[in-house]
């Protein structure tokens, strides 16, 4: 993420505190320390396995499909099994090492011995990536946080981590380690913060995305896959 540099700042800000009838304001703000907070108690003291059980019941009402891996080493060969069942002959992921740490590259190797059009996001290939993207079948990521109440993934792009690979392909699978599941949007909002605090930044853009696209009218009509993934599925592992 560059560095960007604002311009006319102070000139800007006076001239808002002017508008306003007022001496302009240069003491930081403070957040405020709120006596109840109940947004921390729902599902607080939950195990992992409680939070999957909300997951997976959240995604019924979201139209996407639920896979569980119980080993690590096990998550190839069952995805490989779901993208023949979906029949995807085209694949774009994210350029992320857990890829390799789950040995998913070894199988994205073997799919392409067999004809499937693997794509992985290439920072050096541009605009490339995006129309690699808009043909492929499938796309794949990881889930960096993941709201148990919504059934949400939360995904930080990056230089290697493109959004398009989540919203342009027809289907979407987003891979879940199991311990990436919180309760809620509360412990992902916490989480950036903290990681503003500690490192002075956050990632470029944060999605997110809670199953495939859709679309309701005035009318309530629930249409699934206007303008996005038509289908999409959340595959769980257990690294335990």
């Amino acid at each position: 993420m560059g560095t960007e540099r604002i311009h006319h700042k102070e000139r800007f800000l006076n001239q808002i505190a002017k508008s306003l009838g007022r001496e302009r304001i240069k003491t930081p703000v403070e957040r405020p320390v709120w006596k109840q907070q109940p947004q921390k108690e729902v599902y607080k003291g939950f195990s992992q396995d409680q939070l999957v059980d909300i997951l997976k019941k959240q995604c019924e009402n979201i139209h996407t499909q639920v896979v569980e891996v119980e080993r690590k080493e096990s998550l190839p060969s069952e995805l490989e099994r779901l993208i023949d069942q979906i029949g995807g002959k085209s694949i774009v992921s994210w350029d992320d090492p857990r890829f390799q740490e789950y040995q998913i590259n070894q199988y994205f190797q073997k799919a392409s011995s067999k004809g499937v059009d693997v794509h992985i996001w290439d920072r050096d290939l541009g605009d490339e990536n995006i129309h690699k993207a808009e043909k492929a079948d499938i796309g794949i990521t990881f889930s960096d946080i993941t709201l148990a109440e919504s059934g949400t993934v939360v995904l930080f792009s990056d230089y290697g981590k493109g959004r398009s690979v989540s919203l342009l392909p027809t289907v979407y699978i987003a891979i879940i380690p199991k311990k990436s599941i919180v309760p809620r949007m509360t412990q992902a909002t916490s989480y950036i913060h903290r990681m503003q605090q500690e490192e002075g930044k956050v990632p470029s853009c944060i999605n997110f995305i809670s199953g495939p696209s859709n679309s309701a009218d005035i009318e309530m009509d629930l249409v699934v896959g206007v303008h996005g993934p038509v289908q999409a599925y959340y595959v769980i592992v257990d690294e335990d």
